[in-house]
């Protein structure tokens, strides 16, 4: 990776008008034309709407981007759904053309936006290879010379003379990345596709891109949901929020800050009032509080964090034998575990209680907690449900592997191989 940039984003901004197709006025749409195509300045009709930010007519999907991508650098942009990533990659693929703004860039670019951007449905395995090597700009001799490594990566050799609207779609999905990835664009872009893709594939597709960026100076612009990839494959990542950019950075750090902003979850409640808190005549709410046990505060929940809950209730019934269960649920409804305090005599007052859930235990996901209080070790007198909730993040070392991890547990057992000497 060198500190030239082969991509410079300046002032960038992409403004739509909701429900209508151009202006409304002939005359208006004509004075764009000529302003934006002829005379390449900006385009007048949108200056003057862009000012209206109150009106509900008009969205910014993107709004004064500004950022470099360097030679050799593997870029992921991510956010929530609505973003603007797609706008932007679209905009970097002149698909569409930004309303104000300048783009800079050098080098050949093949997207891959979605399944088989480019291909004719109507056109064969084999033709669409050859047609997309020409998009490219590449000479007859040279497809001939990647095609066997594209059709072996792609795994349809069997179909590669049909017709691929025949295709399924992940058989379509192979042939497209392997004909984006094998091409040698100067500069890759991939916007979510793989997440149609099996296991298998995924590993291949993403060790691919790291071999392009890594090893052979290629530069990805990489747009994905699974945020272990982003972490794995990109040197650096830019958080998008409807429109702006709010972070750029080393991908582990914005990574971090997006999935802190997204974890929806309510990891603490308290209650002042003896009298307004949950309960009944026997048992009533103070607090309860999930704690992860980390160093960095800001840093998510994932799989390797400690967790530990913590409550206080009020007793009301002097002299009481009682018993206080936790039970864990993934956001289904499914039970992952019920334990129990032992059965004990308490007086009446305070009483707090906690619980610790070790790390390297919970599979990713989401889930929530209840609390029940139990009587005699068989009378239930009081059930809090759902009174905690939060995400866990998915984290992999040395792992090129990005699928679901199978199972709601994923204790850290360890697992052996040793060698059996010949004989």
């Amino acid at each position: 990776m060198t500190n030239d940039p082969v991509i410079e984003i300046r002032n960038l901004s992409k403004l739509y008008r909701l429900g209508t197709i151009g202006t409304g006025s002939l005359r208006q749409d004509v004075q764009r034309w000529w302003y934006t195509n002829v005379l390449k300045k900006e385009d007048p009709f949108f200056k003057v709407a862009g000012n209206q930010e109150n009106s509900h007519d008009f969205l910014w999907a993107l709004r004064d981007i500004n950022f470099d991508i360097r030679e050799g650098e593997a870029f992921a942009i991510i956010g929530r759904n609505g973003a603007g990533k797609s706008t932007l990659l679209k905009i970097l693929s002149k698909v569409i053309r930004p309303t104000q703004g300048v783009i800079r860039g050098r080098g050949r670019i093949n997207s891959l936006l979605e399944i088989g951007t480019g291909f004719h449905d109507e056109l064969t395995g084999r033709e669409n290879i050859y047609l997309n090597g020409h998009f490219l700009g590449m000479t007859r001799n040279e497809i001939r010379g990647k095609f066997d490594e594209i059709v072996d990566f792609s795994g349809v050799e069997q179909f590669i003379d049909t017709p691929v609207k025949r295709y399924s779609s992940g058989m379509y999905v192979r042939l497209a990345f392997a004909v984006a990835a094998h091409l040698e664009p100067d500069i890759l872009i991939v916007d979510e596709v793989l997440a149609v893709g099996d296991a298998e594939f995924q590993k291949k597709c993403l060790g691919k891109m790291n071999d392009a960026s890594r090893k052979e100076g290629r530069t990805i612009l990489f747009v994905s949901h699974n945020m272990q990839a982003v972490s794995n494959l990109c040197h650096r990542a830019m958080l998008l929020q409807k429109g702006m950019m709010t972070m750029i950075g080393p991908a582990t750090q914005v990574v971090n800050r997006y999935l802190s902003g997204i974890q929806q979850h309510q990891l603490m409640q308290q209650w002042n009032d003896p009298n307004m808190a949950p309960g009944n005549a026997m048992i009533r709410m103070k607090s309860v509080q999930l704690i992860p046990v980390q160093d960095d505060v800001t840093a998510p929940i994932d799989i390797r964090t400690t967790l530990r809950l913590e409550f206080e209730f009020w007793n009301q019934e002097e002299g009481i034998d009682l018993a206080t269960g936790i039970h864990l649920f993934t956001q289904s409804s499914e039970c992952i575990f019920d334990v129990s305090s032992k059965s004990a005599t308490y007086s009446k007052g305070l009483i707090k209680g906690n619980c610790t859930i070790p790390g390297n235990f919970l599979n990713d996901g989401s889930y929530y907690i209840s609390i029940i209080f139990v009587r005699d070790t068989s009378v239930e007198i009081f059930y809090l449900n759902e009174c905690i909730s939060f995400e866990v993040e998915d984290y992999r070392e040395n792992m090129n592997w990005y699928g679901k991890w199978m199972g709601y547990v994923r204790p850290n057992f360890p697992v052996t191989l040793t060698p059996v000497p010949s004989l």
